[in-house]
């Protein structure tokens, strides 16, 4: 295989060829509970990524935070808030609504997707039922139309790493990959993504380097090639 990956058709962008058309941008939730329906979300951070057209290499592009306010209703619950250390009562924290929070972020995943050729994003996200229940959840409370990500397909880097590296805690999978963890910065919505996004980044890095990929796939005539 050579060490110059190129598309099958120069104007197509490789991104667009990696994952069946998908663009993959990592999420982290921090919530006032488990259950998406009554629980509130409290920040969400997305982090997209850039591929190296050259060495098929994944790496960080881009990342987006929220400290989000409590939807009406809310329920939240005190041994999570204790857990992550967020005091949704504090001013300080400049929490924007779950509708702007939502929109901004689809903003800039939006504009990296059309850039990328891709026609739909795929959230990444460490145990990612749960980040993804929470989005959803809160996209029809906000009563947004079009969503950029697929309803219920998602990578999944809890599993990954339990397959890559033996590790599905992010603390322990992360240490596994020689990603630098502070475990006194965890539970930050902005850290979690960005430490999700390298351990991402390692595991599909690592198996193109092993050569599972690029593999440029044929779809009319069912065929595959290097």
């Amino acid at each position: 295989m050579s060490d110059n990956i190129t598309s099958e058709n120069a104007q197509t962008p490789l991104l667009s060829q990696r994952f069946r058309g998908y663009f993959p941008v990592v999420i982290d939730v921090e919530t006032a509970g488990f259950n998406a329906q009554t629980d509130a979300l409290l920040e969400i951070a997305a982090t997209t990524l850039s591929l190296d057209e050259n060495t098929g290499q994944f790496s960080l592009d881009e990342t987006i935070q929220f400290n989000v306010e409590p939807f009406e209703g809310a329920n939240l619950e005190p041994a999570a808030l204790e857990f992550t250390g967020i005091d949704p009562s504090n001013p300080l924290r400049g929490a924007v609504d779950e509708k702007k929070a939502l929109t901004e972020t689809f903003k800039l995943i939006r504009k990296k997707m059309k850039a990328a050729g891709c026609q739909r994003a795929i959230m990444v996200a460490h145990n990612a039922a749960f980040d993804l229940a929470f989005v959803n959840a809160a996209i029809a409370r906000c009563a947004i139309k079009r969503s950029p990500f697929h309803p219920f397909v998602s990578f999944d880097t809890a599993t990954l790493s339990g397959l890559a590296l033996g590790q599905t805690v992010l603390a322990k999978a992360c240490t596994a990959a020689n990603i630098e963890f502070n475990n006194n910065e965890a539970h930050s919505a902005l850290y979690d993504t960005e430490k999700t996004a390298e351990l991402f980044c390692y595991i599909v890095n690592k198996w193109q380097q092993l050569g599972g990929w690029p593999l440029a796939i044929d779809d009319d005539n069912n065929t595959a090639s290097i």
